[in-house]
């Protein structure tokens, strides 16, 4: 064969390969409103960046008349490519061939990707839009997915890993998502469940649509499975170039320095009215997270769920940092089960990629009841302190108000080896609020008393003066400095650039026991 018919014969083939399952289910997948497997990798990556791996791999299945039913690729498309400049791997999973269902060789081309990934030390992304395990092949596409989980387990906390739902991703297939750093989902065209509408119904009689069971919203509100929710395909790529913005390569790198055009001195005079004099009166604790933040740029992470805690991602002086926050809009900002497992895998996940904490406290306490107390409170609780006791990096925190008991300790205190820990005025450091804490220790001078309900307001009062005061905290050395609001970002910052040397470790071990 003449070079010439060589050459001919490579472009048929890329052609044929490009084509994934053909122009007919191409269609199906436009009026679907989704990109294809190969629109999305051209959207996310920069132009001209890809280099596609594994083009002509083909499935080796023999039985059911699969020999006769090949396509080059076998259903995913996995390279490398470049967003903003920094290289990314990828594996997009194509549903139009085969429904984008997992095979013994589509396994390997994730697989190989994976290995490159950790061996080059960059994030993985992954496009996900399958109907699971290809029948067809039986305990061999059973087989990819545990090789693929492994290697999630194996890159977690090493490089960046991030998974995107574009489509139907059921049964196995669920656990790579859950098993990476951030789940970005596609509103009305994703769904992710274990067992489908279908299966429920034989086996518990239970009847329940797809997008109700395992749609976007579902996993962002209720599960809290997912961290955030996209209108479009576009709009949840362009999400996953945010976060990368925010992530250093891998474990071993800082986080990327953005140009800062906000003066790092800049000071806001609103801040000294956002938190109310009266303890029970709620505020916004992001109006103050934003007017913090360079430009005042805030990205939320899991906004829908457990909304008692804000955490997310934003920039001081151009450095990235996360952000965690009681809020005080919802539920006083009490922590309970869903709020302690969302900060602390937040903690952790800045922790493993080098970005520093900064912390805003309001938060009256663990949330009462028995419903609380069932769902394991005591051990959802005990992983915040599990957190931010383990985490190294600069810790910074901040007491706007309320910080109570054992909540107080929990929520980056001093004695969690914060580095910094500033308090507002307004901020009331405790054992328990002053109304239980007078109640308690002047119980017989409020019984005795000619008019008990003025007593109790007047004792109430002088508790919150004596011993709730900020400055009693800050006499014993565990606030560093009680601060003016307006002021909070310039300190921030200047804590930040003293801390950007800090070197510290925790003993020695093969890993910590996580209260599960």
């Amino acid at each position: 064969m003449a070079m010439e018919d060589k050459i001919k014969e490579l472009e048929n083939r890329n052609l044929e390969a490009e084509l994934g399952g053909g122009q007919k289910r191409i269609d199906q997948q436009h009026a679907k409103g989704k990109l294809t497997a190969r629109e999305r990798i051209d959207y996310l990556l920069d132009k001209g960046s890809f280099q596609e791996v594994d083009r002509f791999v083909v499935h080796r299945c023999y039985d059911f008349g699969m020999e006769k039913n090949k396509f080059p690729g076998d259903g995913v498309v996995t390279g490398y490519g470049t967003i903003n400049g920094r290289t990314v791997f990828l594996f997009a999973q194509d549903f139009t061939v085969f429904g984008g269902s997992l095979s013994g060789p589509f396994g390997d081309k994730v697989c190989k990707i994976m290995d490159l990934a950790i061996r080059s030390g960059a994030p993985v992304v992954g496009l996900n839009d399958s109907g699971g395990a290809r029948i067809q092949e039986g305990v061999r596409s059973l087989g990819g997915y545990g090789e693929i989980f492994k290697r999630n387990v194996w890159s977690s906390g090493v490089i960046p890993q991030i998974s995107v739902i574009m489509g139907p991703c059921a049964g196995g297939a669920v656990y790579s998502p859950a098993l990476t750093d951030f789940t970005i989902m596609v509103k009305k065209s994703s769904n992710m469940f274990i067992t489908g509408p279908q299966v429920i119904k034989a086996v518990t009689s239970e009847e329940v649509t797809a997008e109700e069971l395992g749609g976007a919203m579902t996993h962002n509100t209720k599960s809290g499975v997912a961290h955030f929710a996209e209108d479009s395909d576009q709009a949840a790529l362009d999400r996953v170039k945010e976060i990368l913005s925010f992530l250093p390569q891998n474990y071993r790198e800082m986080t990327p320095i953005a140009e800062c055009t906000d003066d790092p001195d800049r000071t806001d005079p609103s801040l000294n009215e956002i938190v109310p004099t009266n303890p029970r009166l709620p505020y916004d604790i992001k109006e103050i997270i934003r007017t913090v933040l360079d430009n005042k740029e805030f990205l939320e992470v899991q906004k829908h769920y457990a909304k008692n805690m804000v955490v997310g991602f934003g920039r001081l002086n151009g450095i990235a940092v996360g952000v965690i926050a009681n809020q005080p809009k919802f539920l006083a900002g009490c922590l309970d089960c869903d709020a302690s497992v969302k900060c602390a895998r937040f903690v952790r996940t800045c922790d493993a990629f080098n970005l520093p904490l900064v912390t805003f406290v309001d938060v009256p306490g663990y949330l009462p009841g028995v419903n609380q107390e069932y769902g394991g409170i005591i051990k959802h609780g005990a992983k915040i302190i599990y957190s931010y006791s383990e985490a190294t990096v600069p810790k910074m925190t901040v007491v706007t108000r309320k910080a109570y008991g054992g909540a107080y300790i929990a929520m980056s205190g001093k004695h969690l080896a914060a580095d910094i820990n500033y308090a507002y005025p307004t901020a009331e450091i405790a054992v328990m609020g002053p109304e239980g804490a007078a109640n308690i220790i002047f119980k017989k001078e409020i019984s005795e008393a000619d008019d008990p309900n003025a007593t109790r307001n007047r004792l109430i009062e002088e508790y919150r003066n004596n011993f709730a005061s900020p400055f009693r905290a800050a006499e014993l050395g565990y606030i560093d400095q009680v601060i003016f609001p307006e002021n909070t970002r310039p300190r921030l910052i200047k804590a930040l650039t003293m801390l950007k040397t800090k070197r510290t470790s925790i003993p020695e071990r093969r890993h910590g026991n996580v209260p599960l």
